[in-house]
């Protein structure tokens, strides 16, 4: 009886399901970081290899017409992008802070 319910709701539905799943999880990680703009523990490097990939996903879904997809990346890229925004822009200040002191930047 289950399997048939399941089965009968389309696919699309499905989609929508995962991506709303999927893009949710970030939801609170990101609003934490915007919050207190800590980003110590946070990867330039994957978080910029991350943002690549879901504005890959994006267009992905774009070129198939497939609305979850184009949704959940789209959300997702903004608060990827915005995030790695934070952190680039505070290893950018960390940098320069360190040349004025004559100490080494954080890596």
């Amino acid at each position: 009886m289950l399997t048939d319910a399941l089965t009968a709701l389309p696919t699309q539905w499905l989609g929508y399901a995962a991506a709303s799943f999927t893009t949710l999880s970030f939801l609170p990680q990101a609003v934490l970081t915007l919050r207190t703009r800590d980003v110590s523990g946070i990867s330039a490097g994957m978080y910029g290899a991350f943002t690549v990939g879901v504005a890959l996903w994006l267009w992905y879904g774009w070129r198939l017409g497939e609305w979850p997809i184009i949704a959940a990346n789209a959300v997702t890229l903004g608060l990827a992008a915005t995030i790695l925004v934070t952190k680039l822009l505070a290893d950018r200040d960390a940098r320069r802070a360190a040349l004025r002191t004559g100490c080494s930047a954080p890596g």
